[in-house]
């Protein structure tokens, strides 16, 4: 264990947060940045002369659960806990499930783009997406769910269909192989199975590695728009942001810019 690393990497954590950044008050000024020692004990649930003997390197050996609250009342990532974990000298334990936390510049970054975008767990739920991938996709808040779209949405032909199809199962097993005992991938994976084509792919086992591709979208109003797909990872919290373009130019560019204007 290395106290005085795991100490160090505490109090630049804590220091490094603001009150609103994990939903307290600002209250009146702070003569220190940050948080105080107190304000992390009770996120973590642990006494505050536990947590500053953690700082101070003089405490013991924190156990799992403790490194784990330590995580959630410090806001850290999957990398950072994997390194909280390395310094208290215990092996970290699986995330128990697929992170639906987006990262402040990947949600800022949907709205920079000239392009719907959205953003997904590794379960296929769009946990954010911006206002032209919304008017593109209008049923997004019912049916969140992308592999549950593609599945169990009715007949899907086509080339494009097939291979989506394939990517959504093969990163699904990969899902289930990480987070086994996730209630809600459980469940997803359960209902999942109802459909023949998706038993038959799962059986399959593919491996397919997301990049580009086409595909084309039924539009409410505008009809059939031909897409590309383009995928930008997000590993640190196993998700994934989406970008959907069509060629400049072409009938349905001007259609998603007439999407555009009105969103």
């Amino acid at each position: 264990m290395a106290r005085a690393e795991l100490g160090r990497f505490l109090r630049d954590r804590r220091e490094a947060l603001r009150p609103g950044d994990v939903g307290l008050p600002a209250g009146p000024r702070r003569r220190t940045p940050g948080l105080r020692r107190e304000e992390v004990a009770g996120l973590a649930s642990m006494s505050v002369e536990y947590y500053a003997r953690l700082e101070q390197a003089r405490g013991p050996q924190p156990s799992r659960r403790i490194l784990d609250a330590l995580t959630g009342a410090l806001r850290l990532d999957p990398a950072e806990r994997s390194h909280l974990f390395r310094l208290a000298g215990t092996a970290p334990a699986a995330p128990p499930g697929p992170s639906r936390r987006v990262r402040p510049y990947v949600a800022e970054l949907l709205h920079r783009v000239d392009a719907a975008a959205v953003v997904t767990s590794a379960a296929y739920d769009v946990i954010a997406h911006n206002p032209l991938a919304s008017a593109l996709l209008p049923d997004l808040r019912t049916q969140p769910n992308l592999a549950r779209r593609r599945f169990l949405g009715g007949p899907v032909h086509g080339g494009a269909a097939e291979e989506f199809g394939h990517i959504a199962v093969g990163r699904l097993r990969a899902a289930a192989d990480r987070y086994p005992h996730d209630a809600h991938l459980a469940a997803l994976l359960a209902d999942l199975r109802a459909s023949e084509e998706f038993r038959h792919v799962w059986d399959l086992n593919p491996v397919r590695a997301p990049g580009h591709r086409s595909k084309t979208i039924t539009h409410p109003r505008l009809g059939p728009l031909h897409v590309d797909c383009d995928v930008l990872a997000v590993p640190d919290d196993d998700q994934q942001v989406v970008f959907i373009t069509a060629a400049p130019g072409s009938p349905s560019a001007r259609a998603l810019r007439e999407l555009a204007r009105v969103v």
